[in-house]
């Protein structure tokens, strides 16, 4: 049995502890969160124990196995090299890994000289809907990629920023990018084969925060084909679209859904648009954003530690989507320069040192 313990009890974290539950050789023994209350109510419902702070949780229970952190995109790095390094643990990191390319750069290396493995999460690539549109780019059904396009039409108001001081901020979130669109970022780095250039502008104008709630990115591929990428969290009054299409040589794909659940388009077999679509109407809140990934997600870590077939997203598979992140705030920071991604792309604001609000999110000392 491999015993799992999690950091962070946020919205997300439920999804965390279904999934581990479902599976048989995983138990969820530990829950810790700076609001205690948070974490017991976790602990309470899936019989673990409660924590405040992680070092006394990893002290306490040395049986721990893996450390599954959840907490703010900025703390990651943070969070993730100090377990590491103080305690050997293996862990799963949710989206995004890190902010910074080289800290992800880091942190593997890190990683790899204390013998630990890291799990970065992408439940999105799960879904069905994307599984079946990467089947058909590896099978030649759709051709050759002429465009990709990403368009995420969200609404997130001022009061969802008030929520917490980490929200809003280049330090320990980022914007529209690297929070809300980091899915549909990795997704489309994900199908599209390869990208060579990025250009992108952004603004932010839909509420007071540093960082952007619009973006509008476009790329060159590898293969020769373009793309472009919309994301704002700036519609009102409530989220519109998430979607991403592809138009091949032989054939178009559009993929939709509140978490790029289902097929809208399919042209090379219209009758799959139904069996590989998924409408997550019996998760909470129609399963949006978070979909039903994270159930492939701890099978997949389970068969990684129990048989030979490996997690399927390594490093090489994070840095790519991370480096791609960090290319479209490179572009815009220097006035929508084109960037190209033959080497490792450091945004300047993009996870920047704020300690002021890391000592909020911190126990260490």
């Amino acid at each position: 049995m491999i015993n799992i313990a999690l950091i962070g009890c946020g919205r997300v974290s439920e999804f965390h502890c279904k999934a581990i539950k479902k599976q048989k050789k995983l138990k969820l023994i530990a829950c810790c969160d700076l609001d205690i209350n948070k974490a017991k109510y976790l602990a309470k419902k899936y019989k673990a124990q409660s924590f405040s702070n992680y070092n006394e949780m990893l002290k306490n229970l040395p049986q721990i196995d893996i450390v599954a952190i959840i907490t703010p995109s900025g703390m990651h790095y943070k969070h993730a090299k100090s377990i590491i390094i103080k305690y050997k643990k293996n862990l799963i990191v949710e989206k995004p890994i890190c902010l910074k390319t080289t800290n992800l750069i880091n942190l593997f290396k890190i990683a790899k000289n204390k013998r630990v493995k890291i799990y970065p999460i992408f439940q999105n690539r799960y879904n069905k809907a994307v599984r079946r549109v990467k089947l058909a780019l590896k099978n030649n059904e759709l051709g050759k990629i002429r465009t990709i396009n990403v368009t995420v039409r969200w609404c997130r108001p001022q009061r969802y920023y008030d929520l917490s001081t980490w929200r809003g901020t280049y330090s320990h979130d980022g914007g529209a990018l690297s929070n809300q669109g980091i899915h549909y970022v990795d997704i489309l780095q994900y199908l599209s084969g390869g990208i060579l250039e990025v250009s992108c502008i952004a603004r932010t104008l839909g509420a007071n925060i540093e960082v952007e709630d619009t973006a509008l990115g476009l790329f060159k591929l590898k293969s020769g084909g373009i793309g472009s990428l919309e994301v704002t969290t700036s519609a009102r009054p409530d989220d519109f679209e998430g979607s991403l299409t592809i138009v091949g040589s032989k054939g178009l794909a559009k993929i939709s859904g509140l978490a790029l659940n289902k097929i809208e388009i399919f042209s090379p077999s219209p009758k799959d648009i139904k069996k590989f679509s998924d409408n997550f109407s019996d998760l909470p809140d129609r399963g949006r954003v978070y979909g039903r990934g994270h159930f492939d997600t701890y099978a997949d870590i389970q068969k990684d530690i129990f048989t030979k077939k490996k997690y399927p997203i390594d490093f090489d598979q994070a840095y790519k989507s991370i480096n791609f992140l960090n290319s479209l705030y490179s572009s815009y920071e220097n006035k929508s320069k084109w960037i190209k991604l033959n080497k490792t792309i450091i945004s300047k604001k993009l996870g920047r040192v704020n300690n002021r609000i890391s000592k909020l999110y911190t126990t260490d000392n």
